[in-house]
């Protein structure tokens, strides 16, 4: 197992961007899919980006599609998700997640670590 530690998160303006970070412990990183996923309050977690273990592939939902950008330096155990043209429909608290397997997984339940979380707050 890696343990997950976000960070990056905060206010921004609608058009802003952030960068999020999540810091992953172990020697084991690049044998983990990584995903970020996000939670507004009363809503489902949602897939907003997936890397795979290399970094050769990502996946995004058509909602962020074009505007987040997720990536990983396995050197530094370490994913990014870079936000851009956020709107006020992004806020919510991100989470990251890894999962050891080779495909990348849209669906929460098939991650086995997570973070603890950060903040997104886009203000309109």
């Amino acid at each position: 197992q890696v343990q997950l530690v976000e960070s990056g998160g905060g206010l921004v303006q609608a058009g802003g961007s952030l960068r999020l970070s999540c810091a992953a412990s172990g020697r084991t990183f690049n044998m983990y899919v990584m995903g970020w996923f996000r939670q507004a309050p009363g809503k489902e977690r949602e897939f907003v980006a997936g890397i795979t273990r290399i970094g050769g592939n990502t996946y995004y939902p058509d909602s962020v599609k074009g505007r987040f950008t997720i990536s990983r330096d396995n050197a530094k155990n370490t994913v990014y998700l870079q936000m851009d043209s956020l709107n006020p429909e992004d806020t919510a608290v991100y989470y990251c997640a890894a999962v050891r397997t080779l495909y990348v997984p849209s669906a929460s339940s098939e991650y086995t670590c997570w973070g603890q979380g950060t903040q997104v707050t886009v203000s309109s």
